[in-house]
């Protein structure tokens, strides 16, 4: 298993384009948390700091897609780094104006969300011209799903550290810095540079025409919603049963148990389709949700929020050979980037239900909320399998490694001229 990992960052450029792609997203990862105590240190409520979070994540909910399709036409090098710069910018705004005018506070937070670089996205387009295997690719996606575990564990340290060190102020700039740092590091190098999407067919809705990827969509929404209600239920458990250590562990255990199911399922080769596998996961993951509405005690609900989290990694790593194989042709960076999009979105939906159920129920009702997105995940999955499971996208692997100088394809597969539009019209 390490040996598989261990040539897959030996690739020339495979370490360089994570690890960039890691950095370039920490402003991303740790917005809400910044905001929040940059907004406190200057004199702003909760509900204030909350409001200027949202403007940030409804922004950048909308700008992932766009800024997707703007790749797929343009490539990356001309979209993702004046787009890492802008919301930059928007965040130094941000730390110099602070919150009066309020106005300019939320303009900013819109500018930085809204031009967040889909990095994300861009990295798993480039996976299959850098890595030859197909096996690879597929380890890649794991470990890529593994490595967003740690950003997400290692990023509010690096938030806090900063506060401590400097000021809040110092950490939305710090933390921003190192994002552009990381988004230049990865499209100045040559798989970013020489990447071209495929020829796309004209169509306004871009990615969203294939059926395929709308019933992945429609499943991940309710595991971002689950991922979303854990985080408040596990908070208001910790307040019957110690305080804020206790919800650290409950969601550091979640993270462990991510981490471990990720490595472990990257580290091997899996047969079959993988929407059918895709399906299987989702069930173990609806499942590990179930026993958390026992709420039993500390550390027996410690060792459930460890096993709720094994089947998360591996989910996501199958979604991304899904999401591969049903986007239409030309469209994979936006596609990639929907799937963002919409795991965000059900997030903040989760965060914003669980909280009124435990207001009204307790924490047991808070901990049924990721237990129904769970199942509300794997019923889109059940009720439009076909969808899924009609015409996935041939598997084709050039014979031919490309030359220095000619372009890389993205692992988009599907060549057919889709019906009812012209061919080498960009949408």
């Amino acid at each position: 298993m390490a040996a598989g990992y261990g040539e897959l960052l030996r690739t020339p450029h495979a370490a360089r384009l994570l690890i960039g792609t890691l950095l370039g997203r920490l402003p991303n990862a740790t917005a809400a948390l910044a905001v929040l105590l940059f907004a406190r240190a200057e004199g702003g409520s909760y509900a204030l700091a909350g409001g200027l979070s949202a403007a940030y994540g409804v922004a950048n909910a909308v700008g992932q897609p766009l800024l997707g399709r703007a790749v797929d036409r343009f490539g990356q090098t001309w979209v993702m780094l004046p787009a890492a710069v802008t919301s930059a910018l928007g965040m130094v705004l941000f730390a110099v104006v602070g919150l009066d005018p309020l106005l300019v506070a939320y303009a900013a937070m819109l500018i930085a969300g809204l031009f967040t670089p889909p990095l994300e996205g861009g990295l798993r387009a480039l996976w299959p011209s850098v890595l030859r295997r197909e096996d690879q690719v597929h380890a890649a996606y794991a470990l890529d799903a593994v490595a967003q575990e740690v950003m997400f564990a290692v990023g509010p340290l690096l938030v806090t550290l900063s506060v401590a060190v400097w000021s809040e102020a110092a950490a939305l700039l710090v933390i921003n810095a190192i994002g552009v740092a990381g988004a230049l590091w990865v499209v100045v190098s040559r798989p970013s540079r020489q990447w071209r999407s495929a020829p796309r067919e004209a169509h306004w809705l871009g990615a969203l025409r294939s059926p395929g990827l709308l019933v992945l969509l429609g499943s991940f929404f309710f595991i971002g919603l689950a991922l979303g209600a854990i985080a408040v239920a596990a908070v208001a458990y910790a307040d019957e049963h110690g305080g804020g250590v206790v919800s650290s562990g409950l969601l550091s255990a979640l993270g462990v148990g991510a981490l471990a199911g990720g490595i472990v399922y990257g580290g091997r080769t899996w047969p079959g389709a993988p929407e059918r596998r895709l399906r299987l996961l989702v069930t173990a993951l609806a499942l590990g949700y179930l026993p958390l509405m026992l709420v039993p005690g500390v550390v027996m609900m410690t060792v459930l929020a460890g096993v709720a989290g094994v089947f998360l990694a591996p989910a996501l790593a199958c979604a991304f050979v899904v999401v591969d194989r049903h986007a239409p042709t030309g469209t994979v960076t936006e596609a990639f980037s929907w799937l963002v999009t919409t795991f965000v979105v059900g997030n903040a939906v989760g965060t914003a239900v669980a909280g009124p159920a435990v207001q009204l129920g307790g924490v047991a009702p808070g901990f049924a909320v990721p237990a129904a997105g769970g199942v509300a995940a794997l019923a889109v999955l059940l009720a439009a399998q076909r969808f899924l499971l009609d015409r996935p996208r041939p598997v084709v692997r050039p014979t031919v490694p490309p030359t220095p100088d000619e372009p890389c394809a993205e692992n988009d597969r599907n060549r057919a001229v889709e019906p009812g539009f012209r061919a080498r019209h960009q949408a």
